[in-house]
């Protein structure tokens, strides 16, 4: 049995959108299914992580063709520091608004004829069973949709954000246009997949009345979150964010609350540290600087997704931010699962009634805090703290096996054995 999974996202990409496909592709033959990639030969990532090539199960069939990006030509007329806005940006100005507007649903969209015409002639010569796409970038589930419509091989269409409502798309000011054309699309793919699969309840609530069929399966953890070196948990009081923090994600309710309590608490304030891993947006920064709280910051940039899990595994609180925008209850963040798995006290900020609210209490992995809540955060923070200096800050994790990378694999596989047979 053959899937053939198009993905923008693959090894070396770092980041959190390469890491799902990669986890499927990897426990997929585990289940009698053979996975075969298709993706881009010339990709234009934010972030590099090589050591994720090393997860590539060994004689898997990658396909791969060039694209034609207009990112390039933004890269070479603005430079590096702009090279990202045209694809996914949180920025305002003239390049969001032109790739909200002129590249409809995103920049990916000029690889999608090349790609059917590709595939095609692909499919011809090579039997597969079920076509998979994953997105955003949501230009793969429209490759996908072409060559269902051509070949009549069954699809299914993985959401791993929203299409239309993505809360960075308000930078886009999308015309009216623009706007029906994207809902013109999205209802074009989920009315043809056979299977919708989405990463939440309440996504999946969403596209369940423009779909026949929409599943969750959620993101996870993987073995390397097992893999404990000599970890000896950070001396200060850190607060850790690991992942890209959009301005959308700014806890400004955070520092006002942490500057109230180093004003008064000199103790507190010598062992705060607030540490940074990833992309940080300068709206965030300047926030931090604004309210007196450079000096405890620690900023560890980007580094590689191993690293990462150390770091999480060292921290005495790990940051969990939802951004604060429309349909915030169903905004999952991946580190979540890592998160819970880490073994470490998780403060997140974010709707009380959301799908990471549910996670939170039904994995007993911490606390989340209203976005207005300061009276809740501040007694909060200030119970992890006093915990932290007798020694006891601990939490103990429960029912987090199903989110194993392995187990969301298996669930995967019973939903592409029932398509094919259906």
């Amino acid at each position: 049995m053959k899937v053939l999974i198009i993905t923008y996202y693959w090894p070396p990409s770092g980041g959190s959108g390469v890491q799902r496909w990669l986890k499927f592709v990897k426990y997929l033959q585990n289940f009698g299914i053979e996975p075969i990639v298709y993706t881009v030969s010339n990709p234009l990532y934010p972030t590099i992580d090589n050591s994720l090539l090393d997860e590539i199960p060994k004689g898997i069939e990658v396909l791969k063709k060039p694209i034609i990006d207009p990112q390039r030509l933004v890269t070479r007329l603005f430079g590096k520091k702009t090279e990202n806005n045209i694809g996914k940006s949180s920025q305002k100005g003239f390049l969001p608004w032109v790739r909200g507007n002129f590249f409809i649903p995103d920049p990916k969209m000029f690889w999608v004829r090349p790609s059917v015409s590709f595939l095609k002639k692909y499919l011809k010569e090579n039997k597969v069973d079920v076509i998979i796409s994953t997105g955003p970038p949501h230009s793969m589930h429209l490759i996908a949709k072409k060559l269902k419509a051509a070949t009549k091989i069954p699809w299914i269409a993985d959401f791993r954000d929203p299409w239309s409502g993505l809360y960075y798309t308000t930078d886009f000011k999308l015309s009216s246009f623009a706007r029906k054309r994207n809902e013109k699309l999205e209802n074009g793919v989920l009315k043809n997949a056979d299977v919708v699969i989405a990463v939440g309840d309440f996504l999946k609530k969403v596209l369940e009345g423009k779909a026949s069929l929409v599943e969750v399966i959620t993101n996870g953890y993987d073995q390397e979150v097992f893999i404990q070196k000599a970890t000896t948990l950070d001396s200060q009081f850190s607060i850790a964010h690991i992942g890209l923090l959009p301005k959308q994600s700014n806890p400004l309710i955070l520092w006002k609350v942490l500057q109230e309590i180093c004003a008064v608490d000199t103790e507190f304030s010598s062992c705060l540290e607030l540490q940074m891993t990833g992309s940080v947006s300068e709206e965030v920064m300047d926030s931090i600087t604004s309210h007196s709280l450079s000096e405890h910051v620690v900023s560890n940039g980007y580094v590689t997704h191993e690293k990462a899990i150390e770091l999480q595994q060292k921290a005495q609180v790990l940051l969990l931010l939802i951004p604060k925008v429309e349909n915030a209850k169903g905004i999952i963040t991946g580190k979540i699962f890592e998160y819970v798995q880490a073994k470490r006290p998780i403060l997140a900020i974010g709707p009380e009634d959301g799908d990471v609210a549910t996670i939170i209490e039904e994995t007993a992995s911490g606390v989340i805090v209203d976005f207005e809540d300061a009276e809740k955060l501040k007694a909060t923070i200030l119970r992890m703290y006093r915990d932290f200096k007798k020694n006891n800050l601990v939490v103990s994790s429960k029912n987090v096996e199903k989110y194993h990378r392995k187990a969301l694999t298996e669930k995967l596989s019973k939903i592409i054995k029932e398509t094919i047979q259906n």
